[in-house]
């Protein structure tokens, strides 16, 4: 543990389930710089809580424990959930993830509205998109090129 967890200015905070929150956690840091703020660990080993802090985001996760409804993603054929990172730079952040056991889910790429990003899935069950900012779209702009990349046309 290298920090400690203080009272959130977030509204809104992830809690993820896990198959492994040891395992998770250490994955984290490699892939995505995640720092652990602390954990809660039963005598057998199963965590029952944990803290990490991605940029200035703190994600609270846990192992299964499925009496209390608390399955993983692979314990439930997958998950809709997928998590957005924002970096200085989406090719390197997306090697960096590769390098650490991720799996590419879409290559990076520019998008049409203005992100350089690419979509990685982790060996959670999670997947996450890593997006370097390029361009501010406005949202009707965004509208237009979303309608015409549709349409079959270029974003």
């Amino acid at each position: 543990m290298t920090a400690k967890s203080a009272p959130s200015s977030q509204t809104v905070r992830a809690h993820m389930t896990v198959h492994d929150a040891k395992a998770a956690i250490d994955f984290y840091a490699k892939a995505f710089g995640a720092v652990e703020l602390f954990r809660l660990v039963e005598p057998a080993g199963r965590v029952g809580h944990a803290e990490i802090r991605i940029g200035d985001t703190v994600l609270m996760m846990n192992d299964e424990y499925p009496d209390f409804g608390a399955r993983s993603p692979g314990a439930i054929g997958g998950s809709p959930v997928a998590f957005h990172i924002a970096v200085s730079d989406a090719d390197k952040a997306v090697e960096r993830a590769v390098a650490a056991g991720a799996t590419v889910v879409r290559p990076v790429q520019d998008q049409f509205y203005g992100d350089r990003s690419g979509m990685v899935a982790c060996p959670f069950g999670y997947r996450w998109f890593l997006a370097a900012s390029r361009e501010v779209v406005s949202p009707e702009e965004m509208q237009k090129r979303w309608t015409k990349m549709l349409e079959g046309g270029q974003g």
